[in-house]
């Protein structure tokens, strides 16, 4: 059966990522005591500073590797 929507929504929710997630979860634990910006002088030799795209950004990069082996995640 075919249905459309008759109303437009009319409210909104807004949603804090800080409330989402728990005061005393690994992640924010991770994040309080590690510093990754020495990722950067790591990897600076690997990236050209005048040619090619802009790159993502390589602590992203670090932190969504660490994320997969933290929690079993196979694929990116």
């Amino acid at each position: 059966m075919l249905t459309k929507a008759k109303d437009k929504q009319t409210s909104y929710e807004f949603v804090m990522l800080e409330e989402l997630v728990k005061e005393d979860h690994l992640l924010r634990k991770i994040d309080k005591y590690i510093d990754f910006s020495f990722i950067y002088d790591e990897v600076e030799e690997l990236y050209c500073h005048d040619n090619g795209r802009p790159s993502v950004d390589p602590v992203v990069l670090f932190k969504m590797t660490l994320l997969q082996y933290l929690y079993g995640i196979r694929s990116e």
